[in-house]
């Protein structure tokens, strides 16, 4: 995976689940905080969660310039477990097989819209491309280690419809105002929890230029300030991701992030909450009681996954953790 896909991931499940990776948490009751993209209807009795997400940025490019739009975010994905097999399926609460605790829970699938190799000085009237996922359902058997069956968990998701309409206009010659709205146009009558499994959840922009190179929102140059200044950007900013220097790719993200953001490479993976340090984490999980263990690896296959990835770090990898200087200087009297 390269450097761009790791930060465009880390974005898609910033807050996914966090510590202490328990259903049971306080802070994991109120799930999907970032880059919500809502149904038009729900939107306008509670315009906080609001339908529309809309990124505006600069690209620089002479003719044969090219962008290629991916629009990603997380659909979430109904969790429910059952006893029993086949047409005699019967929800629980929980379900034990062989010691082991299964319940219900809100997962998520991964969403991608893409549109590629663009010309923006053809862009005058927009593209405009379809979201529409139908409503779907999965059953994943259960079974004992004797291999007979013990009952499933049966998936569901929502129908989702929407928009991307992608638009571009010249701000100056080889200077571009590139623009790309989202719309959630799906159907909706139901509370807000409702709501929640019919939005763009943690939804984001990856905008990335052949032959052209993208202008930093953060720090523009002097000369193109003003028309920086004008970029408007609704629920999300543009920010330069890749090596420093390089300005061909650039990252519409729900979460504030300096130009060329970087994860660091002792953190030995994904803990989906970048406002905590990697290493109080995992010592956090390492104190946990097998009780406490128990319902983490219940709750989700990707804190199921945390968990058996921090028990099997090694000392040297704990190590690692615990800091490093990245510059160093010295300033002479």
């Amino acid at each position: 995976m390269d450097d761009v896909s790791r930060i465009a991931d880390a974005v898609l499940y910033e807050g996914y689940l966090l510590w202490p990776y328990r259903k049971s948490a306080i802070k994991n009751q109120r799930r999907w905080t970032f880059g919500g993209v809502y149904p038009e209807r729900h939107s306008t009795v509670h315009p906080d969660d609001p339908a529309v997400m809309q990124t505006e940025c600069l690209v620089e490019g002479a003719d044969g310039c090219r962008v290629d739009v991916r629009v990603r975010f997380l659909h979430v994905v109904e969790r429910t477990v059952a006893r029993g097999t086949g047409n005699g399926l019967e929800p629980v609460d929980e379900l034990v097989v062989d010691g082991e605790s299964h319940i219900g829970w809100d997962e998520a699938v991964e969403r991608e819209i893409t549109a590629a190799e663009l010309d923006p000085a053809q862009l005058g009237h927009p593209v405009r491309i379809r979201i529409d996922v139908p409503a779907g359902s999965g059953v994943e058997e259960l079974r004992a280690a004797s291999g007979a069956p013990a009952g499933a968990f049966v998936r569901s998701w929502r129908e989702l419809e929407g928009l991307v309409e992608i638009g571009a206009a010249p701000a100056a010659p080889g200077l571009y105002r590139l623009t790309v709205r989202i719309f959630n146009l799906t159907p909706f009558e139901g509370a807000r929890e409702d709501a929640l499994r019919q939005a763009f959840c943690s939804t984001h922009t990856v905008l990335q230029s052949q032959w052209g190179s993208f202008v930093s929102l953060t720090e523009p140059p002097e000369e193109l300030r003003a028309e920086a200044e004008r970029c408007r950007n609704d629920g999300t900013w543009p920010v330069l991701v890749g090596p420093r220097g390089e300005r061909h790719t650039m990252l519409s993200s729900p979460i504030i992030l300096p130009d060329h953001p970087e994860i660091a490479p002792e953190s030995p993976g994904d803990l989906f909450d970048a406002t905590e340090i990697d290493q109080l984490l995992t010592l956090s999980i390492l104190s946990m009681t097998e009780t406490e263990r128990e319902q983490m690896r219940a709750a989700d296959p990707k804190a199921r996954a945390i968990l058996e990835r921090t028990e099997a770090l090694t000392e040297d990898e704990l190590m690692r953790m615990h800091g490093a200087i990245r510059e160093m200087g010295m300033r002479r009297r």
